[in-house]
């Protein structure tokens, strides 16, 4: 499971001109799903971001989580984390998930961001997007399990 999470200022996704997630201050986590994937892997990282000491304090030290900032996050599906781009110049998604096991991990993952306190907004899952993020800071972290 890979993630890349975004600290933003707001951040809103759409679907065919219609705002499916629309967020103020907190993270934008881009998820990607792999085909060996499961349950210890989304428990692990929804906690370490539901966690994960990024936002200021008021000192402007970066000492507080989502949780304590009660910020909000909106999770959205992204295969293309697991492109293989090492031959050629067309990338291979043979590394992510099937949408059959990607989709019900996602979901377990936002269960679990919720679980934590984090109210969670979604993408729709297997469609086009347009994902509107103003990064904060920048601040824009990789993770995977």
């Amino acid at each position: 499971m890979k993630t890349v999470i975004q600290r933003v200022r707001n951040s809103r996704v759409s679907v065919e001109g219609r705002v499916v997630a629309q967020i103020g201050p907190g993270l934008v986590i881009l998820l990607g799903i792999g085909p060996a994937d499961g349950e210890v892997e989304a428990q692990y990282l929804a906690e370490k971001i539901a966690n994960l000491r990024i936002f200021e304090d008021e000192n402007g030290k970066t000492n507080l989580s989502i949780r304590d900032t009660k910020g909000s996050a909106i999770v959205v599906s992204q295969f293309t984390l697991y492109a293989d781009t090492r031959k050629g110049r067309r990338q291979s998604f043979i590394n992510a998930a099937p949408p059959e096991v990607a989709r019900p991990l996602v979901e377990r993952f936002v269960e679990i961001l919720n679980s934590q306190g984090i109210p969670v907004q979604t993408g729709e899952f297997g469609t086009h997007m347009l994902v509107e993020i103003n990064n904060d800071g920048p601040v824009t972290i990789l993770l995977e399990r």
